[in-house]
């Protein structure tokens, strides 16, 4: 079977999720694993899609953060319930560059960019007030200035070496178009249901 370009079919589904999906069409549910292979999963926000990879955004000493920068590999799934599709994705897992973390972040709503200084993101907090008081203390620090992106802040890629796309079909009887990453472009080819 010749090969479609998975990403031209993600962006055409993207779209039809965006007119279709009540919230957050481009949540992901996306699995990383630490040193000793012991997996997590937590949803996250889709912000960049294409030959590159798969990105999102995070504080790189959050629990994520420590497992990808130990063990580069992940996986993840989006799932449009309206459209009753899915896609799935694994493969490696680079750092964003730091020119892609400052424009993502500059891009953030001011008072996105606070929290995210005001947070140890994946620490223990002691109560909620205390977060409140070190986000006021953050506002007040960048009164009338330009907030910047924290060093630990940054993002990551997952570098697909397979992607599924599932469609839902009557009885079970879905369909599932896998690609897999071949020497020069993609492969094409299904899975039974």
């Amino acid at each position: 079977m010749a090969a479609t370009d998975p990403f031209a079919l993600f962006d055409a589904w993207m779209a039809e999720a965006r007119a279709s999906e009540p919230n957050d069409p481009d949540a992901m549910a996306f699995a990383s694993a630490d040193a000793q292979g012991r997996p997590s999963v937590r949803m996250v926000l889709l912000r960049s899609v294409g030959p590159n990879g798969l990105g999102f955004f995070t504080n790189l000493d959050s629990r994520k953060g420590h497992e990808l920068l130990a063990n580069p590999h992940g996986a993840l799934a989006i799932h449009w319930k309206s459209l009753r599709r899915q896609v799935r994705a694994e493969g490696g897992v680079v750092q964003a560059s730091d020119a892609e973390a400052d424009a993502y972040f500059a891009s953030r709503s001011r008072e996105s960019r606070i929290g995210s200084w005001a947070s140890d993101q994946s620490r223990p907090l002691e109560n909620r007030e205390l977060f409140e008081r070190r986000y006021a203390e953050m506002q007040q620090r960048f009164d009338g200035a330009d907030v910047p992106r924290p060093p630990r802040w940054s993002g990551f890629r997952l570098i697909p070496d397979k992607i599924e796309f599932w469609s839902d079909r009557p009885h079970r009887l879905h369909e599932r178009r896998l690609f897999t990453r071949a020497q020069h472009g993609w492969s094409e080819g299904l899975l039974y249901p």
